[in-house]
């Protein structure tokens, strides 16, 4: 066999030096990397991504055209690479070597590429050849090793191992040999559900988060604005609104901050404040949007306001608070299920959701205000905020809302029955078919035995206060033969959870696994879960797993959250967020705001690109510092295993970790802040910058309920403002008791 010398004017292919250690490696790198190698072992490429569908047929790395880790542009470059290398090989290394070579090569595309390449921790040194299977790289070497040269630039690896096949099999050797070429390919429980969203032991969808933005005072809710800026709005219950642009830095300065209107107390789990926003449809053109808070008139009555303002002409990133426009008042009877949820249907009509008036068991009239449809409490209305009304109403009604001739009835009534939806959303739709467009979904919280979901239609009528869930409430109103309500599409109890958060049905690009699954939460034990359509029209639900470390070990996943769940949200791309907080109270500053992740699979490279349009910023950016360790950060925490005992046999293939004490040797690098990988593409190791935060002991509450009602406000109280710090909880022991003691009495509000 001959093979012609890559010194001959051969391009290179690969760059980049092999970057192994040897038997003198110090035990820490050794048990530290043994760790990260049994438990990375999952789909992930070489550029940190889950793999994905290639939208288009692979030439020449065909096996991976189902699933993997390579588009049609990067398949032809490896093919390009191939043609390149048997230029240099004569007819009879072809048929011998032509196979090995197409298959080390293609590993690039392999849905296991990042473990074939030790590239799963963005910390350590990136191999340029994959680990190959000890009986598969003999036989390699053995029929083509004066390939080598042609594989790899590195003078080290061609000196020492074109002669040496122990030695070089070594190098290439997988701690976990399931992953090593080509056994992962015959692996059946690697590959039996691989693409798919992958499920825990106890059967439920393994995602992953990513950290968004923190120390947010009780998040309520985040919106976009679909002028095609992609900058997010995170309201807290306070009445401050911030704005987040592309890049994840906040404004300085708020885009409202109307904290010195808005009724909001520090009390744990009051529901009163700042609660919905929309924009306008067309704001893009009108600048307006609209708001929705609790607030306190001249007579100290409590109620709720729906307005209508105006971004100002002079700064698109900040509200004018002098253009507010009432448009709405309603009296709240009691201090808690004050509703909230503003949004556009896409019939361009605004939907608002309102409370049942509070206390418990809607104690209000004959029949309760849910039942009752002369009140607007305990409803999903319908108006037109662009008509004007003859009876001198800042808005008009649509003339198809289903109660317009019931002279009994308001006009405002869309959908009666409610209790207190805590957050609601309009399907987009299938990106492709449009199915399921312009449907409501909504999460009703329940009184003490039942959470429901929702499909708002028009006219329903929803059961509450005569069922909660499926089951009666009230028994005398339940068996009324003229009820005719409208069942939810599931419903919970108490030993799921114990108050619903409303979320949203999954249709953005970059997780084309979530597609039409209905992503909600519970409140109270911050359980997050799923709901599945079949095609009979009804509901199957799994429970989410955030808490692997094998699936999220991407760099910048995190696998933990905030318990308390107070809302959902999605960006202008339809991707899917929530936020939470461990400390539900309006002026804590413990709130998140994380973005769901699917680890098994991803939207090809390229398609959900987007390119915002610029905004001008006159108020200074504030770069995002997150908080939560990272699963990769995580598992590079110094282990405190004792060292093995030193053995004879050389140890195979480790990537180093850079130290400044490790000795330099031909396969070691100790401060590369960049390497290659096989493709000749340059990574930066990524550096923590800063230690997540702990919430104190002392501020560790216990939970609370949503369904009792929400404490008196405190006598003498000119300004709840200027009382903040004296109307504070005490901490520790102190504080827990004084929640105890609210929940005996039932003062404590059923917030979110």
């Amino acid at each position: 066999m001959r093979f012609v010398s890559a010194s001959r004017g051969m391009r290179n292919v690969y760059r980049g030096g092999f970057s192994y250690v040897t038997s003198g490696v110090s035990f820490f790198c050794f048990s530290l990397l043994c760790l990260i190698g049994s438990l990375l072992g999952h789909p992930q490429c070489l550029d940190y991504g889950p793999p994905f569908q290639p939208p288009f047929h692979l030439e020449f790395c065909s096996a991976y055209e189902n699933f993997g880790c390579c588009d049609q542009e990067r398949d032809n470059s490896i093919a390009a690479k191939y043609w390149d290398i048997m230029d240099y090989i004569d007819p009879r290394g072809h048929k011998l070597c032509g196979t090995y070579i197409k298959d080390i090569l293609c590993q690039e595309c392999s849905p296991y590429a990042a473990h074939l390449y030790d590239a799963e921790n963005p910390r350590t040194p990136l191999r340029n050849l994959p680990g190959l299977c000890f009986d598969y790289c003999s036989e390699f070497h053995l029929n083509c090793h004066s390939a080598i040269s042609l594989l790899t630039s590195d003078k080290h690896i061609q000196e020492c191992c074109e002669t040496n096949r122990t030695h070089f099999c070594d190098l290439l050797h997988l701690h976990d040999e399931d992953y090593c070429f080509p056994n992962v390919l015959k692996n059946t429980a690697l590959n039996r559900n691989l693409g798919s969203v992958a499920e825990g032991r106890k059967g439920c969808l393994q995602l992953c988060l990513t950290e968004v933005a923190n120390g947010l005072r009780n998040p309520v809710l985040m919106v976009h604005a679909n002028d095609h800026t992609h900058r997010m709005f995170i309201a807290e219950q306070v009445g401050v609104i911030w704005v987040y642009l592309p890049d994840g830095s906040r404004l300085e300065e708020p885009f409202l901050d109307i904290k010195s209107i808005v009724l909001a107390t520090p009390w744990i789990g009051d529901e009163r404040g700042f609660l919905g926003m929309a924009f306008h449809p067309k704001y893009k053109s009108n600048g307006k949007f609209y708001i929705y808070y609790s607030y306190m008139d001249k007579n100290r009555v409590e109620k709720i306001r729906i307005s209508e303002l105006k971004v100002l002409a002079s700064d698109a990133n900040k509200a004018d608070p002098r253009s507010e426009r009432n448009l709405l008042e309603l009296e709240e009877p009691a201090a808690n299920h004050n509703g909230g949820q503003l949004l556009f249907g896409v019939d361009g009509y605004m939907y608002l959701f309102t409370g049942d008036g509070g206390k418990a068991g809607d104690p209000f009239g004959k029949f309760g205000n849910a039942q009752n449809k002369s009140t607007l409490l305990g409803k999903v209305l319908r108006i037109d905020v662009d008509g004007k009304n003859p009876d001198g109403k800042p808005y008009s009604i649509p003339p198809d809302n289903p109660f317009v001739s019931d002279p009994k009835a308001r006009p405002e009534v869309y959908a009666y029955g409610v209790r207190n939806m805590w957050r609601c959303a309009v399907d987009r739709g299938d990106p492709v078919t449009k199915k399921g467009r312009g449907r409501i979904f909504c999460g009703d919280v329940g009184q003490n035995r039942f959470e429901e979901i929702d499909i708002v239609v028009k006219g329903g009528n929803y059961g509450w206060r005569a069922k909660e869930g499926f089951e009666c409430y009230d028994t005398k109103l339940c068996h009324n033969s003229s009820l005719d309500d409208i069942l939810p599409i599931f419903a919970y109890g108490r030993n799921v959870g114990k108050s619903v958060t409303g979320g949203y049905v999954y249709r953005g690009c970059e997780s084309p696994n979530l597609n039409g699954l209905y992503i909600f939460g519970d409140f109270m034990n911050g359980r997050l879960m799923a709901l599945q359509e079949d095609k009979t029209n009804k509901w199957k639900k799994q429970d989410i797993c955030i808490d692997s470390t094998r699936a999220c070990a991407f760099p910048g996943m995190v696998s933990s959250y905030s318990k308390f769940i107070i809302s959902f949200a999605e960006d202008e791309a339809g991707e899917l967020y929530f936020m939470s907080t461990s400390y539900p109270s309006a002026y804590a500053p413990h709130g998140s705001l994380y973005k769901f992740i699917d680890p098994a699979r991803r939207a090809p490279p390229g398609k959900c690109k987007y390119k915002p349009v610029p905004v001008k910023t006159k108020s200074k950016r504030i770069p995002f510092v997150p908080r939560a360790k990272t699963v990769l950060e995580l598992l590079n925490e110094p282990s405190t295993t004792k060292p093995p005992k030193k053995s004879s046999t050389p140890t195979a293939a480790i990537p180093t970790v850079s130290s400044k004490k490790a000795k330099k040797t031909p396969f070691t690098k100790t401060k590369a802040s960049t390497v290659k990988t096989a493709s000749g593409k340059k990574r930066q190791k990524i550096k923590a910058e800063v230690k997540p935060h702990k919430l104190k002991q002392e501020e560790k509450v216990a939970p609370i309920s949503r369904t009792t009602p929400a404490p008196p406000l405190p006598k003498k109280r000119s300004s709840h403002l200027t009382r903040t710090k004296k109307l504070l909880p005490k901490k520790g022991a102190l504080a827990k008791e004084k929640l105890e003691k609210r929940r005996k009495e039932g003062r404590l509000s059923s917030s979110f």
